[in-house]
């Protein structure tokens, strides 16, 4: 079996992905600076984490497809079997219709020999 594993991307300010903070400071040139710097990590993060989940949702969607294939082709083998089944239980019946046809027939024409046979002697 496989799995797919989705982890979670947090993208809170403060975080591990969002390192500019809510109470960020830009009151001076060596803060602006500073928060700057924050945003543009943040930004290289956060696209990071967005690829990651793409990632992981193109290899969901590719599952998901392969499982609707996989059901499809289940359904299909069983459709399958059970027509081949179907096919030969039809072809069964035929051929004990058919010998059945033939015993009746072949008690009609040992019904009607004697008959025959003494209508050789009537005449």
């Amino acid at each position: 079996t496989s799995s797919i594993t989705v982890g979670a991307e947090v993208l809170a300010l403060g975080g591990a992905n969002v390192t500019i903070a809510a109470t960020q400071s830009i009151d001076t040139l060596t803060k602006a600076a500073a928060s700057l710097t924050a945003v543009t990590t943040s930004i290289d993060k956060v696209s990071a984490s967005l690829a990651r989940l793409g990632t992981k949702s193109n290899a969901l969607s590719t599952h998901l497809t392969f499982v609707g294939k996989l059901s499809d082709a289940l359904e299909a083998g069983v459709g399958n079997l059970v027509d081949a089944d179907l096919a030969k239980e039809s072809a069964k019946l035929q051929a004990l219709q058919t010998k059945q046809q033939l015993g009746v027939q072949a008690l009609g024409i040992a019904n009607q020999t004697p008959q025959l046979v003494l209508s050789l002697f009537r005449g």
